[in-house]
């Protein structure tokens, strides 16, 4: 019996897309439900209007792209938005199809964590940018480089966070992102 990948794809229990030029050309049900959009609002789409705002669109395609051009795949866990506007926490992976134009084309899954970790706080773009990264366990200085931005920046920025989530260590900043 032949394997139907369409099926494969409508039924896969993560939001899947295809995209071309970070546009999205086919999406799964799965994420229309989970960005509560049809797929006639979503497919032709860029992926902009799923981030919380457009500066973290380009900031996170610039930053994704060399490491698409080296690995070919891409993951990450950040904040997205759905289109009610409510933010969420998602696991982000993706592959793209050709190293060497990594935008070009691609195949992503996305799945939603806010049933684990939910978005209590209203946090800037650098914020939740921050706060991703505190989450895979980097440092200051790891954060820094990964963003372009200096390790002092950074420490900025996680003390802002720290007040936010009346966190009093670093421990306790990640146990409260965790815990939304």
């Amino acid at each position: 019996m032949p394997i139907d990948y369409r099926l494969a794809f409508e039924m896969a229990p993560v939001g899947m897309v295809v995209s071309r030029n970070r546009d999205m050309i086919d999406c799964n049900d799965h994420l229309c439900a989970m960005f509560g959009a049809s797929r006639e609002v979503l497919v032709g789409q860029s992926f902009r209007i799923l981030y919380p705002s457009a500066e973290e669109y380009e900031r996170l395609g610039a930053h994704m792209e060399p490491i698409l051009n080296a690995k070919g795949y891409y993951s990450d866990n950040r904040i997205m938005k759905r289109a009610n506007g409510e933010m969420f926490w998602c696991h982000v992976s993706g592959r793209a199809l050709d190293r060497a134009q990594p935008h070009a084309a691609g195949i992503w899954t996305l799945e939603d964590l806010s049933e684990r970790r939910a978005v209590k706080s209203s946090l800037t773009g650098r914020e939740r940018e921050v706060a991703a990264r505190l989450l895979e366990g980097l440092t200051s200085k790891e954060i820094g480089k990964a963003l372009g931005i200096s390790h002092r920046t950074v420490e900025i920025y996680r003390a802002r966070l720290m007040r936010k989530y009346g966190a009093s260590t670093a421990a306790d900043l990640v146990h409260k992102l965790v815990a939304g």
